[in-house]
């Protein structure tokens, strides 16, 4: 009893200026993520131009297509064997991020680290249709840890770092240190901690400058400057959201069905990966212009080339060929694809709305532009982040009413169809295998940091008169910027940040009970 009583005490002691420790920590998590990040988009862009000119090549010699799929189906099996080494490197990684968050599953740092770089890269880089961001925010929840368990810190610092890493990885992977901030705000906490708001922003801003420093500061959608949509069109926002929200709907929707036929397949683990290399292969082979996450494609939208025919093409193979990429497990995230997949819709419906509703040709990029943040919010559910991601992004700040308009548009459409966040999704998924779960131990303590929403259960009420979890104890409420002392005749009210030190192994249902008491 002693023993537990110290180890509490010396819990609590430690988090006696822990603001200003995350500072330097967090420092040093921004540089290293930055740095391994530039390292990942830098090979893995070397990687993507060879083997365009591969693909470019089998198109002029036919003799060479049996090489170009034998290497495709040699580089899936072996970025099956590294899935079946280390599972926790499927798919995108951010829902494996936030069961790590939530103290519902655990991972090998290193393990995942190594295998998530060299499998992310070969998928990268041979052109399957995932994205750059899932694995950076992985490879920096990872870089995270690490820092963490090299310097000792306790459980709950250690979830600080971890999401500091996250953020880093998003802001490196994008060049936008605000969304990075943001998705851990909006997507992965789910609240404003003014800790977790530190400790993300130092690393995020850290990791964009090292990034800066390599790719400069362009931002990475580059458009022309895009005319202001005037009031008397803002019409036209509302079918545009619509149709976006239908489209993010058909995207979740996809994507949870083609990884339920993976997962009842019968296939071996190195097989299902090979699948979407050959698909590769013969995407690359037709029209090359769909290879990859797809920043190409939407910068060639700028040109104004394409039929609505052609579009309509590119939307239906960009659709199945991200559904089986993500759906066979290799790893690889969707945020790229499924902006891609935003602009190719945006700019259909910009495309009808100029030749038969009457909207001047000048603002067709515009819907491109609106769609994406549009399509984020509708498959993501985080539309604050999608906003703020698009403007970094473009380097532009003049859309932000239209952004607006759309986005609560497509969020309320894919509200209604009851779609739910994607990554929650696969995170159930991720938790129905049963591996890779959180354990914690009876005899150490660890502190849990809830927000409390307005009309919660909690609001409004002293901590005397509220049923709580079994085995846990409020010790601390931070109230703007004072910290009080919890007592029973504590009165709690929305917008209070409480700290409760529960077991380790106790804590992952005392999270989700305080969550669900806290939440409105």
């Amino acid at each position: 009893m002693k023993n537990s009583r110290e180890r509490a005490f010396n819990i609590l002691k430690r988090g006696q200026g822990l603001k200003y420790k995350l500072v330097y920590d967090s420092l040093l998590v921004g540089i290293i993520v930055g740095i391994t990040i530039v390292l990942h988009r830098t090979i893995a862009s070397k990687l993507s131009t060879i083997f365009i000119n591969l693909y470019s090549k089998s198109s002029d010699n036919l003799f060479f297509i049996p090489f170009i799929f034998m290497i495709l189906i040699m580089l899936g099996y072996f970025v099956g064997k590294c899935v079946k080494a280390e599972p926790m490197i499927g798919g995108s990684g951010i829902p494996q991020v936030e069961g790590i968050l939530t103290r519902r599953l655990k991972m090998n740092w290193f393990k995942v680290l190594f295998y998530k770089f060299i499998g992310g890269l070969i998928c990268l880089g041979a052109g399957l249709s995932v994205g750059r961001e899932g694995p950076s925010v992985q490879m920096g929840a990872c870089i995270g840890e690490g820092v963490s368990k090299k310097l000792n810190k306790l459980e709950n610092e250690e979830k600080y770092l971890i999401t500091s890493g996250a953020s880093a990885g998003l802001s490196a992977a994008f060049n936008a240190p605000l969304s990075g901030v943001m998705f851990a705000l909006e997507e992965t906490h789910k609240n404003f901690s003014p800790l977790i708001l530190l400790s993300a922003m130092i690393a995020s801003l850290t990791a964009d400058f090292v990034s800066k420093q390599f790719f400069g500061l362009i931002p990475s959608l580059q458009f022309s400057k895009l005319d202001v949509l005037p009031l008397k069109y803002y019409w036209a926002l509302i079918i545009l959201g619509i149709v976006i929200g239908v489209s993010g709907v058909i995207f979740n929707k996809g994507i949870l069905k083609t990884q339920s036929i993976f997962k009842n397949s019968k296939l071996s683990i190195e097989s299902k990966i090979i699948i979407p290399f050959i698909m590769c292969g013969m995407v690359g082979l037709i029209a090359p212009i769909l290879l990859g996450g797809g920043h190409g494609l939407i910068m060639s939208l700028k040109e104004g080339d394409f039929t609505i025919t052609i579009l309509l093409t590119f939307i239906i193979v960009k659709f199945l060929f991200t559904f089986i990429s993500f759906g066979s497990g290799v790893p690889g995230g969707i945020f790229f694809p499924l902006l891609v997949l935003g602009a190719l819709v945006g700019n259909v419906v910009g495309i009808v709305a100029v030749k038969y509703l009457g909207i001047p040709d000048t603002y067709i990029m515009n819907f491109v532009v609106l769609a994406m943040a549009a399509h984020f919010a509708a498959i993501v559910k985080a539309p604050i982040t999608g906003i703020i991601l698009i403007s970094e992004m473009t380097g532009s700040l003049d859309h932000l009413l239209s952004l607006s308009i759309v986005v609560v548009v497509a969020q309320l459409v894919s509200d209604i169809l009851k779609s739910k966040p994607i990554y929650e999704s696969l995170l159930e998924k991720l938790l129905e295998k049963g591996t890779n779960k959180y354990e914690g131990s009876p005899n150490k303590k660890t502190l849990l940091e809830v927000a409390v929403h307005m009309n919660s259960e909690l609001d409004g009420k002293f901590i005397k008169d509220i049923m709580w979890p079994k085995n846990c104890l409020v010790v601390s409420i931070i109230r703007g910027d004072k910290e009080i002392i919890a007592k029973g005749n504590t009165q709690i009210i929305e917008g209070d940040y409480m700290t409760i030190i529960t077991s380790q192994d106790e804590s992952p249902n005392v999270l989700d009970d305080l969550l669900s008491m806290s939440s409105s």
